[in-house]
């Protein structure tokens, strides 16, 4: 997979979300959580391969997985592994073969960059871990309605699919390189999306895979497409918070005002316990105030 920005778009395109970075025919400047993610998933998957052999059988479903893949692939076999939800994230980090890691990481150095340096980098992680958990939701979601069979299932298809999405609807001037064929990238979201359905519905090879696929690409369009209701709620509970701090720092002024009107009256002996410690309080504050 590769990737490139059409020259025509350099200085006029704006996407309808916002301003967005645009891109030159370049191989792209790799950001921290992509680079992280990218030293994690290789190292693990030749952990996986050179050091724990495939020799556990799991139940009577004719597999057999190695130790990581019995304790973090999404397997939902039985009630507890359906319920063992760091499964949702590990399997993320876990493939099957080096062409699997090989195409989920090019998909991931290609377009992850890019989202990082526009969510920056807490919330692209936020983001990849989500779709990632998504796909692997959705198909332990299908195995329980015995839609499919269950099998372990491992990689980072679904949030490489799940950036795919994102980057279709924020970047439409990119265009991918598949097979050396440049193809838009919205046309290849609608193509893979068509594909990955209807391999679903009729339960033909990798269902459960692209199923994941399917789910990690809705769960990025969501995100997208949630962002300015996302921003208006939190916005609003942001505006509530200040509000009650407000009101709450009034209330306690007024309730100074009237403590040291009661000193200036009475003396300090006529304080409550609670009104000492009120004061003194307000007190400390204004002290740690002055020291900065």
């Amino acid at each position: 997979m590769g990737l490139y920005d059409r020259d025509y778009t350099q200085e006029s395109y704006q996407s309808q979300f916002g301003q967005v970075p645009h891109m030159r025919m370049h191989w792209p400047k790799i950001t921290p959580v992509v680079k992280w993610l990218l030293i994690v998933n290789i190292a693990l998957f030749f952990v996986g391969e050179l050091v724990f052999p495939r020799n556990i059988p799991v139940g009577n479903f004719g597999y057999s997985v190695n130790v990581l893949e019995k304790w973090f692939s999404v397997f939902p076999y039985s009630l507890a592994s359906k319920l063992q939800l760091w499964r949702l994230v590990t399997y993320q980090f876990l493939h099957g073969g080096i062409g699997h890691v090989l195409f989920n990481m090019l998909g991931l150095y290609f377009l992850g960059p890019t989202l990082e340096r526009h969510w920056q980098s807490k919330k692209f992680l936020i983001f990849y871990l989500g779709c990632g958990a998504a796909g692997g939701l959705f198909y332990t979601l299908l195995t329980v309605f015995k839609f499919l069979s269950p099998g372990p299932m491992v990689g980072a298809s679904g949030a490489i699919l799940g950036m795919l999405a994102a980057c279709a609807i924020l970047f439409p001037h990119f265009v991918l390189f598949i097979l050396f064929f440049p193809v838009p990238i919205r046309v290849a979201a609608i193509g893979l999306t068509i594909m990955y359905f209807f391999y679903v519905v009729t339960r033909g090879p990798n269902a459960g895979g692209h199923a994941a696929h399917l789910a990690g690409m809705a769960a990025g369009a969501a995100y997208v497409f949630s962002r300015s209701w996302r921003d208006q709620f939190t916005a609003r509970i942001r505006a509530n918070r200040r509000k009650k701090q407000m009101t709450a720092q009034r209330d306690i002024r007024v309730e100074l005002d009237r403590i040291l009107e009661k000193v200036h009256d009475s003396g300090l002996q006529s304080l409550t316990s609670k009104e000492k410690k009120i004061l003194k309080e307000a007190t400390r504050a204004e002290q740690m105030r002055g020291k900065f």
